[in-house]
């Protein structure tokens, strides 16, 4: 049995693994083209064809929805913004309740405070990484207007029950699918799932123009307040519109992003099949691994492995730190995450309860308006399991690796499999550099 790195043997790679760099001469000949044309923003925030923008802008929205099979897309200068617009499209107000999981980026909950609206957290599916749709239906009170589920790590979330749980409560579903694209659910893209859809062109997705979000809906209605919210809407809604959420945002792409975006976007289909060729092939060596699982993909799901998530097999391994095993990994060449995100509910937003304004106690704003929900009592097992004990993410599976890495990936995952006894009773602090 080899030592492992970790313990002074020798890595087995040195090389740091090819990065991922989707941009090309499309990219570059199609960003002189806009230059060229002097025109960096088709925007105006006044009634008329500007108001939607320029060509390249509703190029790339002509594009998304051919290939996402979606009625309507609405680009943003970044998800973020799609988010926030989103809600404020759903309608959502001060006090009003959105259900959403507290393992996700920030901007999924803090997309509700936005609009004075007030995130409630549910817990996770242990297998998906998605909403628990039980947690979900435990948590609808009669201030709940909507449910954010994210598609984590690429994996559509369980949207069939979500939407029986919608429907019943009659709540707006926002599918927050920054990233999943490509990833599909019985044959559905993500970010068509639920009633509104985001994507992300930020610069760790899939495919990028640095910043950039794309709101997809197949709702008339829906589609038209996005672009009111995206493009300071108060002076162009029209007499008999709703006016809710109105007030000025200026959320609009430039041309020269969506120039970039739209020979990114015609890549996309391509650059996910890597990653799901290569994801497959992990998968397969890690069936019977004796310290890791495989992702776990349900089925009728298509995966798009924004990142490869695996877990500790805590049962068979109780003596194994997770975060000793990342170490481990990654001391051999392969990089390895131990855990995602703190859960939201234990960031000071939250456990101080100030939004808005400098507040006393927890009565920051729009934290004051719901007294009820109590964060520092909020717990969510799964995900603080997860995050403190088995989750493990694995940083090189994006498509763009040569055979000779992808076979140094397999037999890193190999060595510290074997080298498992190696692990057993260590802890973080007992490693160098601790």
């Amino acid at each position: 049995m080899s030592k492992l790195a970790l313990f002074g043997g020798t890595p087995l790679r040195t090389t740091p693994f090819t990065s991922y760099n989707p941009i090309g001469e499309e990219e570059k000949a199609r960003v002189a083209g806009v230059l060229d044309s002097g025109l960096l923003s088709g925007f105006i925030a006044e009634p008329g064809e500007h108001f939607l923008g320029g060509p390249e802008v509703r190029e790339l929205e002509e594009l998304t929805c051919e290939m996402m099979g979606a009625r309507f897309a609405v680009t943003m200068n970044s998800a973020t913004s799609a988010l926030y617009a989103a809600v404020g499209a759903a309608g959502l107000g001060p006090g009003d309740e959105m259900i959403v999981t507290p393992y996700t980026m920030s901007a999924s909950a803090t997309a509700a405070l936005a609009w004075g609206a007030i995130p409630v957290f549910a817990d996770i599916d242990p297998e998906t990484f998605c909403l628990d749709p039980a947690a979900v239906e435990a948590l609808v009170s009669e201030r709940t207007r909507a449910i954010m589920a994210v598609d984590l790590f690429g994996h559509p979330a369980d949207f069939a029950a979500l939407k029986r749980i919608a429907a019943q409560h009659d709540l707006i579903l926002i599918e927050d699918a920054a990233q999943a694209p490509m990833a599909s659910l019985d044959g559905k893209q993500a970010a068509t799932l639920g009633d509104i859809g985001i994507l992300s062109l930020n610069r760790h997705k899939h495919i990028h123009c640095g910043e950039g979000g794309i709101a997809l809906t197949d709702d008339p209605e829906l589609a038209r307040r996005l672009q009111l919210i995206r493009n300071h809407g108060e002076v162009v809604v029209e007499p008999g519109e709703n006016l809710a959420s109105m007030i000025g945002q200026n959320y609009r792409m430039t041309e020269v992003h969506a120039a970039i975006a739209i020979e990114q976007m015609k890549k996309l289909p391509g650059l996910v099949a890597r990653r799901q060729t290569q994801a497959d092939e992990i998968s397969r060596a890690l069936d019977g691994h004796p310290l890791l699982t495989p992702p776990v993909v349900r089925d009728g799901v298509t995966h798009a492995y924004y990142v490869y998530a695996t877990r500790l097999r805590r049962r068979e391994n109780p003596q194994v730190s997770r975060d000793v095993l990342a170490r481990a990994l990654s001391a051999e060449g392969l990089p390895a995450t131990a855990g995602y995100v703190t859960p939201l509910y234990e960031l000071p937003l939250y456990q101080q309860r100030i939004g808005m304004g400098s507040g006393k106690g927890d009565q920051g704003w729009p934290f004051s308006l719901a007294p009820h929900v109590d964060y520092a009592a909020c717990a969510c097992p799964v995900v603080e399991r997860l995050e403190t004990q088995e989750l493990c993410l694995l940083g090189n599976v994006h498509g763009a690796l040569s055979d000779t890495e992808m076979a140094d990936t397999l037999a890193i995952l190999e060595k510290v499999g074997a080298g498992a006894d190696q692990l057993h009773g260590v802890t973080a602090t007992d490693l160098p550099g601790s």
